[in-house]
């Protein structure tokens, strides 16, 4: 398998996507921040101290994606076309789910996972005061296409190592 952040001599590198073509790109990508009853109901009632905890998070995760270059090294800076960025309250979690586009000769993949990463992160910092205990798991790609490798999708969320993370 050739590692195609390495130079010939073994030195890190940014991959030439120069002749590659463009190509409309997509990846999807969940995680979810476990927690209390007691922060569960404050975050769903909307009556934090810090303000609307989805609602921040929605942006942050948003502004992450565009970020990526800067936080990842050898990723390249992608124009975006899309960032949605979702969070639903479930059952005591929230479910946070992060749709990246663009139209570009590499994909997008970290773009959304970072989203969904920072966007969790954002969830703990705003709600740290009710449950310090919240985890923060299940982070993962769902799907992904575009580009010379086509259509790419999970196979089920529990047949994978650290299902159990949710």
């Amino acid at each position: 398998m050739e590692l195609t952040h390495l130079d010939s001599s073994g030195q890190a590198r940014m991959v030439d996507v120069s002749g590659k073509a463009d190509t409309h790109r997509t990846a999807v990508a969940r995680a979810t921040v476990t927690m209390n009853q007691a922060a569960y109901d404050a975050i769903v009632r909307g009556n934090l101290k810090k303000g609307d905890a989805l609602g921040a998070a929605r942006i942050a995760g948003i502004m992450a994606a565009k970020r990526v270059s800067e936080l990842i090294p050898l990723c390249h800076p992608i124009a975006l076309t899309r960032v949605e960025v979702t969070c639903e309250p479930v059952e005591g979690r929230i479910e946070i789910e992060a749709r990246v586009e663009c139209v570009g000769k590499t994909g997008v993949e970290m773009e959304a996972l970072t989203a969904v990463s920072i966007a969790a992160l954002t969830i703990y910092d705003m709600v740290k005061g009710i449950d310090r205990g919240m985890t923060i798991g299940g982070v993962r790609l769902l799907s992904r296409s575009g580009g010379k490798s086509g259509e790419w999708r999970a196979e089920s969320e529990d047949s994978h190592p650290g299902a159990d993370d949710r």
